[in-house]
């Protein structure tokens, strides 16, 4: 299975990096796993609606130019549907068991998604009603994603 991480805007916090460099040498024997990173834009402060929109259609574009066009992708969005991490598991090996085995969680800037990338999208994840950092994000999805495998291998990680 190919999984891919793809993110708006840099990683920069160290103790973050460190975190999610543990996982992705976690998850190199069980997947191919890799982290592509797009700019994020500027959002002025005191923006518009429409400067909004325009930003994050802008990060919505460079999102899809490195995006596998046969990806199935998995966006996150705080208005998506929370799943458990049994339920996340079953569903990514549903999709291995139906030939679907490259897939694609989307994680976008400080204004989200844009509304192209959502429609795109095969399934819309939210972790939560809060509202979290992007960059703390990342790490919390490259956790689940080794939550994930090792509930499909059954090993005591996830107990």
């Amino acid at each position: 299975m190919n999984i891919q991480i793809l993110a708006v805007g840099k990683c920069k916090e160290k103790y973050l990096l460190r975190g999610i460099e543990e996982y992705e040498k976690r998850l190199k024997n069980d997947v191919k796993f890799s982290i592509k990173e797009v700019a994020d834009e500027r959002a002025p402060e005191g923006r518009s609606d429409k400067e909004a929109i325009q930003v994050m259609q802008k990060e919505g574009k460079r999102l899809l130019q490195q995006m596998n066009p046969q990806t199935y992708l998995i966006a996150l969005d705080r208005k998506g549907k929370m799943f458990s991490s049994e339920e996340m598991a079953s569903h990514i090996d549903n999709l291995a068991v139906h030939g679907r085995s490259h897939l694609t969680f989307m994680i976008g800037g400080s204004l989200g998604l844009s509304d192209e990338i959502l429609q795109r999208a095969d399934v819309r994840w939210s972790f939560s009603a809060l509202t979290f950092p992007h960059q703390l994000i990342r790490l919390m999805v490259t956790e689940q994603i080794y939550r994930f495998i090792q509930i499909q291998k059954g090993t005591p990680y996830h107990k």
